[in-house]
């Protein structure tokens, strides 16, 4: 059992799930109290979320997919693995490379297959998900363009969690969930290159470039705030931002001037966890609205919850 999680890096899904709130939230609005419904749609006032199975659907789905696309990493690094990280589930026996396809098919076939339940959008959207994970695992990653494909992995899983809406246009190419999902997508893309050489010394220049790329997202995300059409109060959520970004530019540095591979690998694991923080903070500044009546802030604490599960199982399991 304990090989198996350790497959899924299972601590890390939690950083999907989040991106997922912040996706179906981006493209919802309050109607009462703490119901939710889509912009435009029909008013129930006496069911909680609106529809809250596509919600769990989704959820399912981006589990299904980001954890397949975990095991896909380590069956086609198993080479790499034997030499840099022998005690991985794989290299070292625990798990055959023959069982690690079959669990990661089966895992996307079902995360597909929860997105189909949701919708035709949100299947279009894993579709495009299963192959950005796959290009990255098979192809992409040790190539230039592996950063910029991860990045597509988590823009993509972002969109998922919008796509509850009928139609591609206003649920996925708009405002404001697009800029969210490009911040989050340059932030990850940063994130990977910060991680290429983390089992050994990494290059100090390489790490300089990747905290520029995820001080990009963050960037992204300010300009989000402070152009948006949605009038709520901005100090709190960019006072958040400001907070995570500290963090981990101060965690970064230390790693650009002791590029170690612990210091490294400590950088991403607190990098990866402030995932769930910013999709809270994004969920906080959107929901923060008169009417919501201090539900916002019951929205955002609900997402960042996610963040303690994925630091206990972290103890265990490592992230990277």
């Amino acid at each position: 059992m304990l090989a198996y999680l350790q497959l899924l890096r299972l601590p890390t899904v939690f950083t999907a799930m989040a991106d997922i709130l912040l996706g179906f939230v981006l493209t919802h609005r309050f109607i009462y109290g703490p119901f939710l419904a889509p912009e435009g749609g029909p008013v129930h006032l006496n069911v909680g979320w609106h529809e809250p199975e596509k919600l769990l659907g989704l959820l399912a789905a981006s589990s299904g997919l980001y954890l397949s696309g975990m095991v896909f990493n380590d069956v086609f690094d198993v080479q790499q693995d034997t030499i840099e990280r022998p005690d991985r589930p794989i290299p070292s026996g625990r798990i055959s490379r023959q069982n690690a396809t079959i669990f990661a098919l089966i895992l996307m076939l079902g995360g597909l297959a929860c997105a189909a339940l949701v919708g035709p959008v949100s299947l279009q959207v894993g579709l495009l998900l299963i192959v950005a994970i796959l290009s990255y695992d098979a192809y992409l990653k040790r190539t230039p363009l592996g950063p910029i494909a991860m990045g597509s992995c988590r823009f993509l899983n972002v969109l998922l969690g919008a796509s509850v809406q009928p139609d591609w246009i206003p649920s996925l190419l708009s405002q404001p969930q697009l800029a969210a999902a490009a911040g989050l997508g340059l932030y990850i893309a940063g994130v990977t290159l910060f991680a290429k050489t983390e089992a050994r010394t990494s290059n100090r220049w390489q790490l300089a470039l990747a905290q520029l790329i995820i001080n990009s997202g963050f960037a992204v995300h300010v300009a989000l705030i402070l152009t948006s059409a949605h009038q709520v109060p901005i100090e709190v959520p960019l006072a958040m931002l400001f907070v995570v970004a500290f963090t981990i530019n101060r965690r970064a540095t230390a790693a650009v001037r002791d590029p170690s591979p612990a210091r490294v690998q400590g950088s991403i694991k607190v990098m990866l966890l402030s995932l769930v923080i910013i999709d809270s903070t994004l969920v906080f500044w959107f929901l923060n609205t008169p009417e919501g009546a201090g539900y916002g802030a019951a929205h955002a604490v609900a997402t960042a919850i996610l963040v303690i599960p994925a630091m206990l199982l972290s103890r265990l399991i490592p992230m990277t």
